[in-house]
């Protein structure tokens, strides 16, 4: 099992598909607003645009706040919908699992090299030309899939955990 070197622009593409307002709604208009710092995932969104198209996302796309990366705003899409031009749309490759990517974006220093890499002081903007550039090393894909099936494993356990305690505080109130 050897892991090969890559850079980011090897193993995934930035998707630049369009979809017309009229299809979104809260739950599937994904800005920088509604995306949850620290790899939170999303919330329903309180904007969604009336007119025009939008870039488009599709079920495990990997979208990632382009504004200020060092809150390390990422979800792993899994519904379409459409995003603003400040999300960027991350599509695997053939032979890259669409969920180890994800992990592999998550990393503290795949955003450490986004901010590295950006631009602005006020509001920096990660660099698409740097972004695209970010080296990993990757494993065949029956590799991938087992990594990506256990990680997510350990989320589902984690999220789970949280509404049970959430459950358990409104109790106690």
């Amino acid at each position: 099992m050897k892991w090969e070197n890559y850079q980011l622009k090897d193993i995934a593409n930035y998707w630049s598909g369009k979809v017309e307002a009229s299809v979104l709604d809260a739950t599937n208009y994904i800005s920088t607003e509604n995306l949850i710092p620290d790899r939170g995932g999303v919330v329903n969104s309180n904007y969604v645009p009336t007119s025009g198209n939008s870039n488009s996302y599709s079920e495990n796309d990997v979208l990632i706040s382009n504004i200020r990366p060092y809150f390390k705003k990422i979800w792993f899409a899994d519904k379409q919908g459409g995003c603003s031009n400040d999300v960027l749309v991350f599509r695997a490759k053939e032979n890259i699992e669409p969920l180890f990517l994800y992990y592999q974006l998550s990393k503290d220093a795949f955003f450490d090299d986004m901010v590295a890499g950006s631009n602005g002081t006020k509001m920096p903007r990660g660099n698409k030309t740097s972004i695209m550039e970010f080296k990993l090393q990757i494993p065949p894909l029956p590799t991938q899939r087992k990594i990506a099936s256990i990680l997510s494993a350990y989320d589902d356990l984690i999220e789970n955990n949280l509404k049970r305690i959430k459950l358990l505080e409104e109790k106690a109130f």
